[in-house]
Parts: structure tokens; sequence; C-alpha cells
């Protein structure tokens, strides 16, 4: 029987990256800059679920225009600490995105496979542009060629993080700020 990791045991040893204050500073810079792009059109804010909840929900309470939001919820980690190979589909978005302008909003760049599948899918289903919104980057050598967030928050190191949306083992999605493992 695999037991499953203990989050208390992780945070006894884990890395305070950014508290509460500094993400939700840089959400509301990230929300200054939208608006500054945004404000005259009406985009779909897509959040890619789990991991982009509370970041697009806090970013969608920031951006004091109307926008519409969607979700999808496509996956290659489904609870493990490194991504599969293949994308797994649990919920497309609901409404059409044809000619739709889409900021996808997530938790983390971090290799990007799934967001360069998750974007190229929109595309060819119709969508006007697609924007890469994500709270946190992990910049490296080890991502999809060219791939980059439109609009990213905070950098994050290279390392295994969690907290504010991202989990540790689908752990501790709800804190409050981001965690490094040692």
């Amino acid at each position: 029987m695999n037991e499953q990791p203990n989050l208390a045991d992780a945070l006894r040893t884990a890395e305070l990256v950014h508290d509460r204050a500094t993400i939700e500073a840089a959400i509301t810079r990230i929300a200054d800059e939208l608006r500054r792009d945004y404000a005259d059109q009406r985009p779909c804010v897509m959040t890619i679920m789990n991991g982009g909840m509370y970041f697009s929900s806090l970013l969608g309470l920031q951006l004091g225009f109307d926008i519409e939001f969607d979700y999808l919820h496509a996956t290659r980690y489904r609870g493990e600490t490194s991504g599969g190979a293949v994308l797994n589909w649990l919920h497309r978005p609901y409404r059409p995105i044809e000619g739709k302008t889409l900021l996808l909003a997530d938790d983390i760049l971090d290799e990007g496979p799934t967001l360069d599948e998750v974007r190229r899918w929109c595309l060819e289903q119709g969508a006007a542009e697609v924007k890469l919104v994500v709270m946190a980057w992990k910049r490296h050598g080890r991502g999809v060629p060219g791939l980059v967030p439109d609009y990213w928050g905070l950098e994050v190191p290279d390392r295994y993080v969690f907290g504010f949306g991202m989990d540790y083992h689908e752990q501790g999605r709800n804190l409050p700020a981001i965690y490094a493992l040692a």
C-alpha cells in the first residue's frame, strides 16, 4: 500500500518562496497590464483547473472591466509530481470560443507541454487570440521551445513548488503562499 506523502511534513522543511502579500501585489500588477491591453474588449478568462482556480478568481476580481469566465480541465499529472506524455481532458470549455480572445489562466508555467497543447487546441477551435496568463513562471532550459507567458506574476525556483493552486500530491492547493521543497 502506497502511503500518501504528508503535507505537514513537507511544510516543515519547505522554503517560503512568495507570501500572500507578494502574490496579491503580483496579481494587481497583472490586472493593471490586462486592463491596459483589454479594457475596451470583453475577453474570456479561461481557467485551467484545478491549479488556476485561485489565481484566476482573484485576477478577475481585480480587473475592473467586464469579462467572460469559463474553464477547462486538462492534466498530465493526475496526482503525480511529474507529468505524463498524454494530456487528459477532463472538461472542455462550456462556451464556444470561436472568434474570441482567450486569456488562459493557470497557476504555473513550468515545462509547458500542457499549456502549449491547450493553446493550440483553442486556436484550432477558432479562438481569435490566445494569451497565456500565469501566476508563477519557472524559467529553465527544459521548456517547450519558444513558449513563454504573455503575462506572469512571479518567478519561482527550479524546484518542486506548491501552494496557491499548485499541489503537493493533491494537497496544499489552498495554501495562501508559494513554497518550494528543500
